[in-house]
């Protein structure tokens, strides 16, 4: 589904309520855009919102988790 930017919102709202219910999640941004049901461009800005926000943070080897999280491989 290609996101409309009025909804990007409401998606990362929907992202990180998973990442906070998941707490170990850990997805590539592949894999984050088949779960969520978003085209490539959609799922990196959602990413990179989190990130910016700094509650995403990229793993070693490109994936995604939680900036809290205590672990630093996956």
């Amino acid at each position: 589904m290609a996101l409309r930017w009025s909804d990007l919102d409401d998606v990362v709202s929907r992202v990180r309520s998973e990442y906070i219910e998941m707490p170990g999640l850990c997805l590539t941004p592949a894999q984050a855009g088949r779960l969520w049901g978003i085209d490539t461009m959609a799922t990196r800005s959602v990413i990179q919102t989190l990130v910016d926000a700094k509650f995403l943070r990229q793993t070693p080897n490109g994936a995604f988790a939680r900036a809290d999280s205590g672990r630093t491989q996956y």
